[in-house]
This record gives C-alpha cells, structure tokens and sequence, in this order.
C-alpha cells in the first residue's frame, strides 16, 4: 500500500480569497493526520498565491509524520527551505502564469542547477525528491543529480479520455517505476489523481507514495476532509 500525502494549497487557497485568518491550513495538517495521512505537502509559490512564508513555519511547528515542500529552484525559496527544513523538499518546474504545475521538471536541460540545489538541501538534512515525466532519461538525470526520490506526474494519465490512452500512460508510469528502483530511487506519483483515476496507480508495485491535494480538498467542501482523507487512503490500498 503507497503512503498518502495531502497536499493542503488549497485550504490556503480559500482562505486568500477573502485576505483573512480562514480556514487555517494549521487545523488541516492537524485533521489530516488524525485521519491517518502519512506526510502533508505545501507548495511555497514565488507569488505566494495560497501557502506563505508564515504558513510554512507553523506547518514545521505542527506536522508530527513528514512535512514535504514542494518548491521551485528560485534562490529566494531555496534559502527559506534551507531554513525551515522540511523533511522532503520537492523540486518542481514553476511558471507565474500557470494555474497549477503543468508537467515534469526537465532534470536534463537544467541538470547543474538542479545538482547544486539538490547538494545545498542534503547538505541541510533535507531529503530530495524530483517531480518529473515518467521518461528514462529524466529518470537517468534525476539519479544523476543525487536526489534520494523522484515523483512522477501524472497528469497525462489522469486527463487520458480513452481506455487505450488510460493504459498507454499507465504503462509509461509501470515501465519507468520498474527502471527509477532498477538504478535506486524512491518512488512518488501525483497530479490530477482522484477518487476515480487513484487505485489503478496505487496498483502499480514500487510506488511508495501518492501525492494529492485537489480532489481530496474538494471533497472536504461537501463532506469534511477527515472522511475525505480516509477515502483516499481506502483508494490507496490499491
């Protein structure tokens, strides 16, 4: 069974459509590991769009299982990790006009950036994780880099319309799983996965963690996000 983690930007996110103290994204880590969540995930955009500089002490303050930071490479926020000291930080491509991330860091085209990040975190006692396309060579990059784990995204999977569109992704993500433990990295998925595209990756075997935020903060609006994180974590035991 893949642990869970729950990302909970958009607890952050609702509250920043009003500029005011709710909801707390605080009393969502503390919800979210009642309800049996395995590591809660945050993403400290450069336009700070949902979680803030603040959110981020106080996720470090609270969370008792894993804190996972996802992060691009910009200075400004390496600094900050540096100095909070997630447990994972997770190193993804980043565009100020985008809505959400839009597919894998290109580990290849930016390899010594991403080395000399990845050595300034370790050196931090932070593990490293790289959210990348299920492709070799990114896999081949990533391992070259140093980082411990890679996450695979999964969003053209989960936007796949056809059956055999579905499984061509699916198999992608089962191919390069079995090569990212061949060379030894751990292994993470997420993006767009729900409560409909979840249990069919969950199956696939070396997949250690599921990443998923959306879905499961969207479920909560109707009812409450502990049952909605115990739903998820059913799904997850494939």
């Amino acid at each position: 069974m893949p642990k869970l983690g729950v990302n909970i930007d958009h607890v952050a996110t609702l509250r920043q459509a009003r500029r005011e103290c709710d909801p707390d994204p605080i009393q969502a880590v503390r919800i979210c590991e009642r309800a049996g969540a395995h590591s809660i995930v945050a993403h400290l955009r450069e336009d700070r769009r949902h979680i803030n500089d603040q959110d981020i002490k106080r996720i470090r303050q609270t969370v008792t299982t894993q804190f996972n930071l996802e992060m691009s490479l910009s200075p400004e926020i390496v600094k900050i990790a540096a100095v909070v000291k997630p447990d994972v930080a997770t190193i993804v491509p980043e565009r100020r006009a985008e809505v959400t991330t839009e597919g894998g860091l290109d580990v290849v085209a930016n390899f010594l950036r991403i080395k000399k990040t990845v050595a300034i975190l370790q050196d931090r006692g932070i593990e490293v994780s790289l959210f990348i396309d299920p492709v070799q060579k990114q896999v081949e990059y990533a391992r070259k880099s140093g980082a411990e784990i890679i996450e695979f995204h999964t969003g053209q999977y989960a936007h796949a319309k056809t059956k055999k569109h579905i499984q061509t992704e699916l198999n992608k993500i089962r191919a390069m799983t079995r090569f990212a433990q061949q060379v030894g990295l751990v292994i993470s998925a997420g993006h767009g996965l729900n409560y409909n595209n979840t249990a069919a990756i969950a199956r696939i075997p070396g997949i250690a963690e599921l990443n998923i935020g959306h879905s499961i903060i969207s479920l909560a609006v109707f009812v409450g996000l502990e049952k909605a994180v115990k739903d998820m974590l059913h799904l997850a035991k494939g």
